[in-house]
C-alpha cells in the first residue's frame, strides 16, 4: 500500500520512526513535508498535499491511505479535509483509528505528536491500514450524502439550514 505522511515541526520525529517502520512492514512512504525542523513551519500545505496525492492515487485505483501529525493533529486533521475527496479522521486511540475506517471509509488519518508516545501512533496507525471498510449500506449511504454536500452544497431529501 503507498502511504503518504505530512506533518509540522512537531511530528517531524514521529514522521521520521513511522515512515520507518512502514516502509519496513512493505509499504509505499510518501514524505509530503517538512523534510527538516522548523519550529515555525505551517502545517497546512504540507497536509493539503498528502491528502491530495490520497484522493490522486486512490481515484486512479491505488491503494492508497494518509496519516498526518501535527502537536494536537486538530489543524493537520482540517486541512485534510479542506480536499474534495478526503475523509480525514483525528484518532486518538485504537478503536477510533479502526472505526474511522470501519464505519467512515477514512482515507486520512490524524494524530497529535504531543498527545501520543510512538509506540501508541504505530499501533494507531497499523489498526487503521489493517482494517477494512464494512460497506455497510447505512455507512456508504452516509459518505454518499457527504460527497454529494462537497460538490452540490445540498444533501438530496434532507434540509441544510
Amino acid at each position: 500500500m503507498r502511504i503518504h505522511i505530512a506533518t509540522d515541526h512537531a511530528g517531524l520525529e514521529f514522521s521520521r520512526d513511522l515512515q520507518a517502520h512502514l516502509t519496513a512492514a512493505g509499504h509505499a512512504v510518501v514524505d509530503h513535508g517538512p523534510t527538516v525542523y522548523d519550529a515555525v513551519d505551517d502545517y497546512p500545505s504540507f497536509c493539503i498535499n498528502a491528502a491530495r496525492a490520497v484522493v490522486a492515487d486512490r481515484a486512479a485505483g491505488v491503494d492508497a491511505l494518509g496519516v498526518v501529525f501535527g502537536g494536537s493533529g486538530n489543524g493537520e486533521q482540517i486541512a485534510a479535509n479542506k480536499v474534495v475527496g478526503a475523509r480525514a479522521a483525528l484518532v486518538w486511540n485504537l478503536s477510533t483509528a479502526q472505526l474511522a475506517r470501519e464505519h467512515n471509509d477514512a482515507n486520512v488519518i490524524s494524530i497529535g505528536a504531543r498527545q501520543h508516545t510512538l509506540d501508541e501512533a504505530t499501533a494507531f496507525i497499523d489498526a487503521f491500514i489493517g482494517t477494512a471498510f464494512t460497506g455497510e449500506d447505512r455507512h456508504v449511504r452516509r459518505i454518499a450524502q457527504l460527497a454529494e454536500y462537497e460538490t452540490s452544497g445540498t444533501i438530496v431529501g434532507h434540509e441544510i439550514h
